[in-house]
């Protein structure tokens, strides 16, 4: 018999790629339950409605998601003392590796769960919340810091820059469903890194 904790991962492996492909509302219990190759009782062991399967996902997705951040965050900040440098070096790191990142997850979990929060509990959304929020905070707080010997930024509503850059992220990933071409995130996050050369004034780079 299979370890109960392999049980788990696999029924939400399965159902994290079928909610990608189909959103949460199309994804059946089970349509997961026969992908995954397993039983209703093993299902129920460990999630007693589908709206908890929806929270575990999430719950799954936005520790991944913060680990990805802070990891990210962390190198850019290893490499340079310059704030606006880190901001730079932090988008680069993604865009050198979009396409094969994209290849393997084409899609935001976050983006089913938003359109159908009413499938949901309050408390998935909220976790949706807090994961977007913390990305808008840290690249706030970097073109703050940045403000500090680039006066001119003074004249920029920060925060509107740092939901952009998040926004460029979210809908690259529309492109590239729409379009089936994962080319588009590297595309659009070498768009947004001249840009941000362009406001933050530092040297241009290829």
């Amino acid at each position: 018999m299979p370890r109960p904790a392999a049980a788990r991962d696999r029924i939400l492996d399965t159902a994290e790629r079928l909610v990608l492909q189909r959103g949460f509302a199309a994804t059946t219990v089970d349509a997961v339950l026969e992908d995954a190759g397993a039983s209703k009782g093993a299902f129920f062991h460990h999630f007693p409605t589908k709206a908890a399967l929806g929270r575990a996902l999430v719950e799954r997705y936005a520790a991944a998601d913060a680990d990805l951040l802070e990891s990210q965050m962390r190198a850019a900040e290893q490499a340079s003392d310059d704030p606006a440098e880190q901001l730079l070096l932090f988008v680069r790191g993604f865009e050198s590796a979009a396409t094969a990142a994209v290849e393997a997850q084409p899609a935001c979990l976050f983006v089913s769960f938003i359109y159908e929060a009413e499938l949901t509990d309050p408390a998935t959304s909220d976790l949706v919340r807090a994961s977007i929020a913390e990305w808008r905070a840290r690249i706030g707080d970097k073109l703050r810091a940045a403000s500090a010997s680039r006066p001119h930024l003074a004249d920029h509503d920060i925060d509107a820059v740092a939901d952009h850059v998040f926004a460029t992220f979210e809908g690259a990933f529309l492109l590239v469903r729409a379009e089936g071409d994962p080319q588009h995130m590297a595309r659009q996050l070498a768009v947004l890194r001249h840009h941000l050369e362009l406001l933050l004034g530092a040297p241009a780079s290829t």
